[in-house]
């Protein structure tokens, strides 16, 4: 078992989240129940499934949760994308966002490798 509150790629994604809700809180309104709820469950999922694969007792286990983390890491790129593209955000803010979730990608990706050695 693993202190999820030690990982950088659940610290990270915590971090992810609060940016998530402050964007979020930017789009119209009539987003408030597509996109807005769409982009705020899933970045919540990233560092939510990474403490719940923490409990887990096999690496094998934790490995699944990981999957399913990543997989929301990149269904959230994909909303954001879809938020640039609708312009709701700058391009910097995208650009920025777009690294981050980049960067997390590639840490949750490291990690599973190194759990699988």
């Amino acid at each position: 078992m693993h202190n999820f509150k030690k990982l950088k790629i659940w610290s990270e994604s915590i971090k992810l989240v609060s940016k998530s809700y402050k964007l979020t809180r930017t789009f119209p309104d009539f987003e408030k129940f597509g996109l807005v709820t769409q982009m705020n469950r899933c970045t919540v999922s990233i560092p939510s499934n990474i403490a719940e694969g923490s409990s887990k007792s096999s690496d094998k286990h934790f490995n699944k949760y990981l999957e399913d983390s990543l997989g929301s890491a990149f269904e959230w790129e994909t909303q954001l994308i879809i938020a640039f593209n609708e312009k709701y955000l700058s391009e910097n803010d995208f650009k920025e966002l777009e690294q981050k979730i980049k960067e997390i990608q590639k840490m949750i990706s490291s990690f599973q490798s190194s759990l699988d050695r």
